[in-house]
Parts: C-alpha cells; sequence; structure tokens
C-alpha cells in the first residue's frame, strides 16, 4: 500500500515537469515571455531550468523500481530491452527534428529541397539526452556494486568539472569546450546553434548520467525504508544537502544549465528532493491533496505526452491554409486581437497546446492505456 502511494506522487511530479516543459517550449511568442517562463541566458537558474533535470532525477529514481524487477542484474532479455527502448528514444527525437526540417523543406522548394534539408537535422536534443542516459545508466546499475555508485558519481562531475575549466567550458561563444567538440563530431549543421553551445551536446552528457544516478540513489535510500516518516527525512536530509553542496560549490563552478554544470546536477537534484518530500506530505500522508488526476495524465504517459506537444507544434506552425498556420491564426489574429499583443496572450497559446496534449492524455488514462517503449 505504501508502494502505491508512492507510486502516485512519482506520477504526479513527473506529470508536472511534463506539463511544465510543454509550457515553456510553446509560447505564442518568444519575444513575449514571462520571465520565470525563459531560461537563465547563460549562468544562473529560472524556474524554468529546472523541468528537464527534475524529469531525468525521477527517471533515475523510476529505473530504480524497474531494474528492482530483475534483481539489478544483467541478462540478454535486460540488454535486449535496454537498447532497443533507448535506440527506439533516440531515433524518435532524430524524426521529430528531421520531421520538422522536411516540412518546411517541402514549403520552400517541394521534394528535391525538402529532402535537401534533412541533411540538417539535428542529431541531439532532449529526447536522444534521455535515451542515452537511460541506456548506460541502466547498464550501470545492473553491472555494478550500488555501494560504487556514488564514486562512479563523484568521479564523473570532477572531470567534467575539470573539462570546463581547462577548456573555456563557462565562456559562451564557439571556443568553449563543448562547442569544439560538438562540432568536430556531429557538425555544426547538426546542432542547435545557441552561439555554437549544444544544449545537450556529447560532453555535458557526463553530468547528464551522474544526474541520473543520482535519481537512482535518492530512489534506492528512501525506498529502502517502509515507514514514511523515515522516507520524508531521507529525502528532505538529501535535498538539503544536495542544495546547499550545489550552491556554495557555485562560487567557483557556476549553476549553468546549458553546460550541464555539476552544480546545476546538484542543486536541481537537490531541489527535486524537497520537491517530492512535499508531494508525498500532502498527497500521501495528509491527504490534502486529492485531485491529482490533472498531473496524472502527464505523469502515467510522459514520452508520449512529450513527443505529441513536440508534433503538434511542428502541425500548428506550419501554414496548411495558404500562408496562414493554426499557430498565428490562433495567436495573432484570435489572442491578441482580443487580448493584446504582450506576453498574456503568449502564455494563454502555451496553456492552448498544454490543454490540447492533457485531453490526448486524458482519453489514454481513461482507458487505462500507457504507452511504454
Amino acid at each position: 500500500m505504501v508502494q502505491n502511494k508512492r507510486l502516485l506522487a512519482l506520477d504526479v511530479m513527473r506529470g508536472m515537469t511534463i506539463a511544465g516543459m510543454i509550457l515553456v517550449n510553446n509560447p505564442g511568442s518568444w519575444g513575449q515571455i514571462y520571465a520565470p517562463l525563459r531560461h537563465a541566458e547563460w549562468n544562473g537558474l529560472t524556474p524554468t531550468d529546472l523541468v528537464f533535470p527534475f524529469f531525468m532525477f525521477m527517471m533515475g529514481m523510476a529505473m530504480y523500481i524497474s531494474m528492482k524487477k530483475y534483481d539489478f542484474r544483467l541478462s540478454g532479455m535486460v540488454l535486449r530491452k535496454v537498447l532497443r527502448r533507448s535506440a527506439t528514444i533516440f531515433l524518435i527525437g532524430v524524426a521529430i527534428h528531421a520531421f520538422s526540417k522536411f516540412l518546411w523543406g517541402f514549403h520552400d522548394g517541394g521534394f528535391v529541397e525538402a529532402f535537401e534539408a534533412l541533411k540538417n537535422t539535428r542529431i541531439l536534443g532532449v529526447l536522444q539526452r534521455l535515451a542515452i542516459c537511460s541506456g548506460i545508466c541502466s547498464l550501470i546499475v545492473v553491472t555494478c556494486r550500488h555501494r560504487f555508485l556514488p564514486y562512479i558519481i563523484g568521479g564523473l562531475l570532477v572531470v567534467y568539472t575539470f573539462i570546463l575549466m581547462v577548456g573555456n567550458g563557462f565562456v559562451y561563444g564557439p571556443e568553449n569546450i563543448l562547442s569544439i567538440v560538438d562540432r568536430a563530431v556531429i557538425g555544426f549543421p547538426n546542432m542547435y546553434n545557441d552561439h555554437h553551445i549544444e544544449p545537450e551536446g556529447l560532453l555535458s552528457t557526463l553530468p547528464s548520467i551522474a544526474h541520473v544516478l543520482i535519481g537512482f540513489c535518492i530512489g534506492k535510500i528512501t525506498m529502502e525504508v517502509k515507514d514514511m516518516k523515515d522516507k520524508l527525512n531521507r529525502l528532505f536530509v538529501w535535498g538539503a544537502q544536495l542544495t546547499f553542496s550545489g550552491w556554495l560549490l557555485s562560487y567557483a563552478c557556476p549553476i549553468n544549465k546549458k553546460v550541464w554544470s555539476p552544480t546545476f546536477v546538484l542543486v536541481t537534484c537537490g531541489l527535486a528532493c524537497l520537491l517530492l518530500g512535499l508531494l508525498l506530505v500532502c498527497i500521501d500522508m495528509k491527504k490534502s491533496w486529492k485531485r491529482t488526476s490533472g498531473f496524472e495524465v502527464f505523469g502515467v504517459n510522459p514520452l508520449f505526452c512529450y513527443v505529441l506537444s513536440q508534433v503538434f507544434a511542428i502541425l500548428a506552425g506550419y501554414p496548411f491554409f495558404g500562408d496562414t498556420s493554426l499557430h498565428h491564426w490562433l495567436y495573432n489574429d484570435v489572442l491578441c486581437g482580443t487580448f493584446g499583443e504582450g506576453q498574456f496572450s503568449s502564455l494563454l497559446y502555451a496553456l492552448f497546446t498544454v490543454g490540447v496534449v492533457w485531453l490526448a492524455g486524458l482519453f489514454l488514462y481513461r482507458k487505462r492505456i500507457y504507452i511504454k517503449i
């Protein structure tokens, strides 16, 4: 019974992060966004910077539950499952970017231009990072003794800190070692161009792996005890320690999402612990929050909801009707025409996208359809 309650809080928090990711990724206009819904320009942290790392943290916690079924042992079946899941998620991520390139290439010059545009498909991205980290971390936890995981986490963060310090890792430009490696291996046309920085780049995968492993370790130390108060004590203690450590070390190593700095890992994992503890109190102990199904809709089918939001954004932005797209009509003509051009209209469009995805998720939720890869 305790386990089900705990899983409910985990689903709610996962749903909150998916809803948050959809909200911040789909404004009516990128020039009209409320400050809390913007990513930090470079160093620093905003509420928007928390949603993706929170999801990765919970992916680590869920990994403890899923791998426990196999007694944390590597077998042919487990290996095939891990590799198939990681490859599928990675390819879905690439396919979404390719679909967007193809569609706009077709709009500009027909099929010839569409296929030519595929050469510039972004190779890495959010789903690709999830796929890589999920696959590597799953193999680590079934091949290594769990008492060595803190050393692996520490080693990854220390090595990455050294790379950042000696390689201009906090320079917002092409001389950054992260940009140099990504351009050399992936190629600039296949990167997300943010001052030549790929936010989900190759080298920043190292701290991302540590990020998921921290989630796994927190899952282990909280779920191995049955008493709810013990779970909460562990979550709050570790949450406070990680958050404080990250903020303290940020004087030497800045908190930065775009390079996924080690201090960013510590602070966001710590805050995720604290939020999960708060949800456990509200949902499971005091039962003061009973209507959780709104977030559960996103939480039980997170990848489906995220992928749907990406596909919907692409289709809504494409001018199927002459020179007018659904995005342009709804945002510019309807919302801006009614409420004026500004941040509020932009937010309403983002909420509209969240609502569309929620309705699709609600259909699956009521039918008890859970899409797993």
